[in-house]
């Protein structure tokens, strides 16, 4: 069985900033991951990706957020949205003088 597009979206936030989300099921789970998604979803400021989540092969779920990246615990497609959009907000809060 070949993946299956579940959701794919831009969302842009002003002139200079966009995010992009993309989700499909596929039908069996990405080496490093432990469910049926691969997904993809990033912030982009300025041409600059501050915000990413994916889950890339033999990496698993994780995620980006300026230089630092960090393990992520994918429970749902919703959470993962929440999270992504909590951490835009946060990046948007911490460097609203940029």
């Amino acid at each position: 069985m070949k993946a299956t597009l579940i959701a794919q979206s831009r969302i842009v936030y002003s002139t200079h900033a966009f995010a992009e989300l993309v989700l499909w099921r596929v039908a069996t789970p990405v080496p490093g991951s432990a469910h049926e998604y691969k997904y993809r979803l990033a912030y982009v400021v300025d041409s600059v990706c501050v915000v990413r989540y994916d889950n890339e092969v033999g990496k698993g779920d994780h995620r980006h957020v300026g230089a630092a990246e960090n393990a992520y615990t994918f429970s749902t497609p919703e959470r993962l949205i929440v999270d992504f959009q909590n951490d835009i907000a946060r990046w948007n809060d911490e460097n609203s003088s940029s």
